[in-house]
């Protein structure tokens, strides 16, 4: 059985995303005063008193022009009201019923759609007219809830188990070999086509696109199937420098897009083909690897560029010298609107997480490091040779290896950045992070008297 589709409608700033992180136990929607904040449909997984459902918050219904922002943030609510089994229609109990209300109630209507209305900030006494007006909308009974504080869930869990299918109530169990998406996370700056790029990879308009800078703002997961795995894709808001960054509401989008960073195994920074390796771009690139996410870049809106065989071998070369952290990082020539190179993307995608999980055994790493040692030893500091006897690697995502030595605290960085990039390379750990951590070997005469002669 499937779970039900349950999407949570009404004007803008009724508070639709507080009754979402409400519903999913998490504050996964931004918050804010301001009207509409919401502007892209997320989903999330929720309970409420053992019924499991998903859950939909949208945009704020507004009467807008078909083709502007507003009008495509409409688009994007109506379809989710028409992939769910039950609308939650909510209005603000204490600015009771408004002709916003009731113009979009009518249009539910017209939809024939199974219908709960939903009267919040119905706490204290003065939303209680609000309550009483909210039965002119045809729906029935409403239910009074605070979803800032909890009220009135008990009554939305029994208005949601009577309106429901008695065989979509059901609790979905999942399969305890079901194999867990692997999550990407999709970053850049604004405007460099990620959106559009996540819509061309799953074949629909899932996502709000066009030409205005800015217009994700919450980090929205989308579950997609490519050759029958699963992905969870992570759609974040453009990061800009932080000393642009000055609006409260912005200060959150970035803050929900490092939050997406950090929970992703893979993530594909989109660069704009026209303007890549901006300054900005390298900043995203750095606080990545900082992370230590697994990273593969798309060259977003190659249909653009003239001379790609040219372009392509330049951006590799710039690449290596921009990004020696990372060295090896894919670079893969994309375009949002034909399609182009989305397959050889998601191959990268693939690899870079293998790579980012591989193990190499203690027995290989110790006869490469005897090797190393010999061909190319660390300088002598202040006359003393400093003795690398053992290395190991502690874990991996990313890998992680920890060298035990004589003198840890005077090994020269310009050696340990020559023993990272020779273990990429003879172990083919390209574009992912490499962790090297320094220990004091075990001194076998530590502790021991000195014998006199």
């Amino acid at each position: 059985m499937r779970a039900p589709r349950i999407a949570i409608a009404g004007r803008p700033n009724v508070g639709k995303s507080t009754l979402f992180n409400r519903l999913v136990g998490r504050k996964l929607a931004l918050v804010d005063d301001l009207p509409g904040v919401t502007r892209d449909r997320r989903e999330g997984e929720a309970s409420l008193g053992g019924l499991d459902f998903t859950v939909i918050d949208t945009a704020g219904l507004e009467d807008a022009t078909p083709g502007t922002l507003t009008g495509r943030m409409r688009e994007q609510t109506e379809a989710a009201v028409d992939s769910a089994d039950i609308i939650l229609f909510m209005i603000d109990a204490r600015s009771g019923v408004t002709p916003l209300d009731s113009h979009f109630a009518a249009l539910l209507h017209a939809r024939g759609r199974a219908v709960i209305p939903v009267a919040n900030k119905a706490e204290g006494t003065a939303g209680h007219s609000g309550l009483l007006e909210a039965y002119s909308l045809g729906f029935g009974e409403p239910v009074a809830i605070s979803a800032e504080h909890g009220e009135g869930m008990g009554t939305l869990h029994d208005a949601l188990v009577a309106a429901l299918p008695t065989e979509t109530t059901v609790r979905v169990e999942e399969e305890r070999d079901a194999v867990q998406p692997l999550r990407i996370a999709v970053v850049g700056r604004p405007n460099a086509g990620k959106s559009t790029l996540i819509n061309c990879m799953i074949g629909e308009d899932r996502l709000l696109t066009g030409p205005e800078a800015g217009i994700t703002r919450d980090s929205i997961a989308v579950e997609w199937t490519w050759r029958d795995r699963p992905f969870r894709l992570f759609d974040t808001a453009g990061l800009r420098r932080r000393a642009r960054v000055s609006e409260k509401l912005e200060k959150l989008a970035v803050g929900d897009a490092l939050r997406a960073i950090r929970f992703a195994e893979v993530v594909v920074l989109v660069l704009d083909a026209t303007q890549p390796f901006e300054k900005q771009d390298l900043q995203i690139a750095d606080l990545i690897e900082s992370e230590g996410r697994a990273i593969v870049i798309a060259l977003d809106k190659w249909d653009l560029v003239e001379k790609p065989q040219a372009v392509i071998k330049e951006l590799r070369i710039e690449a290596e010298h921009l990004l020696p952290q990372m060295r090896g990082v894919a670079l893969v020539p994309v375009s949002g609107l034909t399609g182009k190179g989305i397959t050889k993307l998601m191959d990268r995608v693939v690899g870079a997480h293998q790579i980012w999980n591989r193990r190499v055994s203690t027995a290989k790493l110790n006869r490469w490091l005897v090797d190393i040692v010999a061909h190319h030893p660390p300088p002598a500091v202040s006359g003393r040779r400093i003795k690398l006897r053992y290395l190991t690697q502690a874990k991996a995502r990313p890998p992680s290896f920890v060298a035990f030595c004589s003198r840890p605290d005077a090994l020269p960085a310009a050696w340990q950045r020559y023993l990272v990039n020779t273990l990429r390379e003879d172990f083919k750990l390209p574009g992912v992070p490499i962790r090297l951590m320094l220990r004091k070997g075990d001194n076998p005469f530590e502790g021991r008297k000195r014998k006199r002669a």
